[in-house]
């Protein structure tokens, strides 16, 4: 095939990605041909329906019912996988929107492609349109990455954004956010983290050059975060954002994805709705952050696109950075050994010597108490008390809400929240 012949794309998935991708491809071949050094052809799709209305003409394509079959299809040079799942059929495409595959099978994955001599591209699998993959593997490959952080699921950012907005709870939000199609019919998937910290296991491979690896991630989803707790952060100066953050440690690679107080003043705090963002702090540059959608037909379909043009103009690199062969295997650091700073909230009776109790038990831990709220007095009521403390081992943490929790005062499990630094 000459450099000059066209790229014969075959898509596999034609749900809202895939059918924007066929879309953008056809709405304008000439600049598109001119930005890849020749021309982007759709050659052949396959989707589990051939006859699902999609928007999109489909009459001129070849047509694969099975994707293999595609895949090994003597017209196709490149294959957009689009189906998603960890067990999908990534393990032949070169181009690919699949964060689950890759977060379970990267580094197995990248020795593949590079034993076969082709690229593996997957910017559509992180942050939607945000060109993050490449602004953190090629735009900052002269800097030492210190932390990667961001708001990954645009479903839970909505969710958030709008209980903070209405005072709603978190079921009548998730409610609203199904009928809008913002939230699927099972919204576990993005409501307990799950879809974010695939797109974190990238992140952090790519940042601290290693392999993936999902397993060693804590997650922790929304479905706990309360109407109550956004008030309370709202009092405290703080936004609630479900956050993923990698940073190296002197116990190893600490990769956490859960709900987090950020700082108002941060600019992560005002990222809202279904918006994503990125932030990535690095020496020398030092802090630099990528806003955008994160999902959608559209946004998603130009990162499809964008490796598209990478692919047919023969740009290579390794899929995470580094050769597969020099991917480390970094020592997980455990939750226990985290540091930070923790807001706290309990329901308890109001009855005398209850805070003092609960000081007590903080103090025995070596906890101390930088802020707290206490409502008005109703006696022998449940009234809530929030605290926050200075920065401590989350082991100790742990084990004071253990404590606390098992007081007969205290009417339901402590909530944590962890509270992220300037």
């Amino acid at each position: 095939m000459s450099d000059s012949a066209p790229l014969r794309v075959g898509i596999a998935g034609l749900g809202t990605v895939g059918a924007g991708t066929v879309a953008l491809l056809e709405a304008d071949p000439e600049r598109l041909a001119e930005r890849a050094g020749r021309p982007l052809v759709v050659s052949r799709v396959c989707a589990r329906d051939r006859y699902r209305e999609r928007g999109i003409a489909l009459g001129g394509y070849a047509w694969s019912d099975d994707p293999l079959e595609l895949a090994r299809a003597g017209d196709v040079d490149v294959v957009v996988e689009l189906i998603g799942g960890s067990d999908g059929i990534a393990l032949l495409a070169v181009t690919t929107g699949n964060k689950a595959m890759l977060a379970h099978h990267g580094a197995a994955l990248a020795a593949d492609a590079e034993a076969h001599d082709v690229d593996l591209a997957f910017e559509a699998a992180v942050a939607g349109g945000i060109p993050i993959v490449k602004g953190l593997r090629e735009g900052l490959a002269g800097d030492r990455v210190e932390r990667v952080f961001g708001i990954l699921n645009g479903t839970c950012n909505y969710i958030l954004t709008v209980m903070r907005e209405t005072g709603r709870e978190f079921a009548d939000v998730l409610g609203e956010a199904q009928a809008l199609g913002y939230a699927e019919a099972d919204p576990s998937f993005d409501v307990d983290g799950i879809d974010a910290a695939h797109k974190l296991a990238l992140l952090a491979a790519i940042a601290f050059g290693g392999k993936p690896r999902f397993d060693a991630i804590h997650i922790e989803g929304i479905r706990r975060v309360s109407a109550l707790d956004i008030e309370f952060a709202d009092e405290l100066g703080y936004r609630i954002k479900l956050l993923g953050t990698a940073r190296m440690t002197p116990a190893g690679l600490e990769q956490r994805l859960h709900p987090t107080m950020v700082k108002k003043s941060s600019p992560i705090a005002r990222v809202d709705g279904v918006f994503n963002a990125v932030g990535i702090e690095a020496d020398p540059v030092g802090l630099v952050m990528h806003e955008g959608r994160g999902a959608g037909g559209g946004p998603t379909a130009s990162a499809v696109v964008a490796d598209l043009i990478d692919l047919a103009r023969g740009n290579r690199r390794a899929t995470f950075g580094l050769p597969s062969r020099l991917l480390a295997d970094h020592p997980v650091a455990p939750m226990s050994a985290h540091r930070g700073s923790y807001y706290i909230r309990l329901m308890v009776l109001d009855q005398p010597g209850v805070l003092a109790d609960v000081a007590a038990v903080l103090r025995d831990q070596d906890v101390s108490i930088e802020a707290l709220i206490q409502r008005a007095r109703n006696p022998n009521q449940p009234v809530p008390i929030v605290l926050t403390s200075h920065e401590t081992v989350e082991a100790r943490m742990t084990a004071a809400l253990a404590a606390i929790g098992a007081f007969a005062t205290v009417l339901e499990p402590p909530h944590m929240i962890r509270i992220e630094p300037d």
